[in-house]
């Protein structure tokens, strides 16, 4: 029976990845709350499942004409470098401050869509 909710974490982070808002929001969440994997080998399954889910995504949104690609550089070197700091971090930080971290960037995501919307509602009023 567990293999479904891996399957159903692979679906909705495929969804998410595909839509370019990072499927590990789901994924995530769903491997450690309800599968309780431990944080790290959820967090190294997420970047397993990304390479080949992020690579597709991308193809795509190129394909469509969705990608600049003349300022792809500003975002690539900074998004390298600071993935490899964090990965090296990672492996060294505790598990339990790692979900409190995630949990944290979790929060923050839905207090700025909650703000962003209530402040485009106002606006058009």
């Amino acid at each position: 029976m567990q293999f479904i909710y891996f399957i159903l974490a692979g679906v909705l982070g495929g969804i998410l990845a595909g839509m370019g808002m990072g499927g590990g929001t789901l994924t995530l969440p769903i491997l450690v709350l309800v599968m309780n994997v431990a944080q790290l080998t959820a967090q190294f399954a997420n970047l397993i499942a990304f390479l080949p889910s992020g690579t597709a995504a991308l193809f795509v949104h190129v394909k469509n004409g969705l990608v600049r690609k003349e300022n792809l550089i500003y975002m690539l070197v900074p998004s390298i470098v600071a993935c490899v700091g964090c990965s090296f971090f990672a492996t060294e930080a505790n598990g339990d401050l790692l979900k409190k971290l995630f949990g944290g960037f979790l929060v923050l995501v839905a207090v700025v869509s909650f703000v962003s919307k209530i402040a485009k509602e106002v606006k058009k009023s």
